[in-house]
């Protein structure tokens, strides 16, 4: 099971993140009010989303013994109040058929 755990004191907006036994840092831009000392909780979000993205085409690859040598997983949040979308573009290394291309970028967990 995953786990995290965020805290904030009294400096705006700095969190302080536990995730396992990793630490992080979340805060806001100055124009939000923040120090800029982390990422943005977005931010974290879109990493995130990129991260398991591209360990699961990577997982994908290694048990069909295909020639992929990198992915680049680019995620952007853009939104407005309640509103909200993300997008990805995803972009292979390695000699890879045009089949193999598709077959990586209709995963069901990397469907958009």
């Amino acid at each position: 099971m995953a786990h995290a755990r965020a805290t904030i004191g009294t400096t705006n907006y700095a969190v302080a993140i536990t995730a396992g036994h990793h630490q992080l840092n979340a805060d806001e831009g100055p124009a939000l009010g923040g120090k800029d000392t982390g990422p943005a909780p977005f931010e974290i979000l879109c990493s995130a989303l990129g991260a398991c993205t591209a360990i699961t085409l990577r997982m994908y690859a290694e048990r069909k013994a295909w020639p992929l040598h990198g992915v680049s997983v680019d995620v952007r949040f853009s939104g407005t109040g309640k509103e909200g979308a993300i997008a990805r573009v995803l972009s292979f290394e390695g000699e890879l058929s045009q089949e193999q291309r598709a077959w990586l970028a209709d995963i069901p967990s990397v469907r958009r």
